[in-house]
């Protein structure tokens, strides 16, 4: 299991990204909005799977990686700061869209916003390079326990958060929307906070190099 250090800082880091607008916000707090909460939610957990499907994938692909090429972990050490520096491009950069301007999306069956959101996530690529890219940082293959069982610790760590805060996301859509509509200005300070911390993250990565 990793050291408690690198799970609070692997939280901090799926934190921040959770709250960096993407694709499966902006669907999720659309539908939320449009449908209800409930087709939020449902929508909600085919996003989890996804992420599901995506973390086992990355667990056993970065355990054959980092165990046969010596400086993979480089690699996607250096990938992973350029992957916070792009989202925190894309959080701060000029026209960016914010999550809260609302889609109008038709009403769906429960069996289809399902769909929907195990589609929207399995179609965002963004998704694969997190794992890829973020996952091995934090894994530490001499001292902790095997690579895939650190990899499946911090990828479902990850989930849990994202799911969590989605679903409050989720709930609290229609409010939400409603405060940032009437305050634009807390839509510029929120993407500069969010941004700021990506790229404080990004720089970290890079400075701090091999453990």
């Amino acid at each position: 299991m990793p050291d408690m250090s690198s799970l609070l800082a692997y939280g901090l880091i799926s934190l921040g990204m959770v709250l960096t607008p993407g694709p499966n916000m902006i669907y999720l707090i659309s539908r939320s909005i449009c449908q209800g909460r409930m087709a939020g939610l449902i929508s909600l957990s085919g996003v989890a799977l996804g992420f599901v499907v995506y973390m086992l994938c990355a667990a056993l692909g970065i355990t054959a990686l980092l165990m046969a090429v010596p400086f993979a972990y480089d690699a996607l050490r250096l990938g992973g700061a350029l992957y916070l520096a792009y989202l925190a491009w894309q959080a701060i950069r000029p026209g960016g869209r914010s999550p809260f301007q609302v889609r109008d999306l038709p009403k769906d069956s429960p069996r289809k916003l399902f769909t929907m959101g195990l589609v929207t996530n399995l179609l965002n690529p963004k998704v694969a390079v997190m794992y890829l890219s973020l996952l091995p940082q934090f894994i530490d293959p001499n001292g902790h326990g095997s690579v895939l069982a650190q990899s499946l610790v911090l990828g479902f760590t990850q989930i849990f958060i994202s799911v969590s805060v989605n679903a409050v996301i989720a709930c609290m859509a229609g409010s939400i929307a409603v405060f940032f509509v009437t305050r634009p200005r807390w839509q510029m300070v929120q993407r500069w906070v969010m941004g700021s911390v990506l790229m404080g993250l990004a720089v970290r990565m890079v400075v701090e190099g091999r453990r």
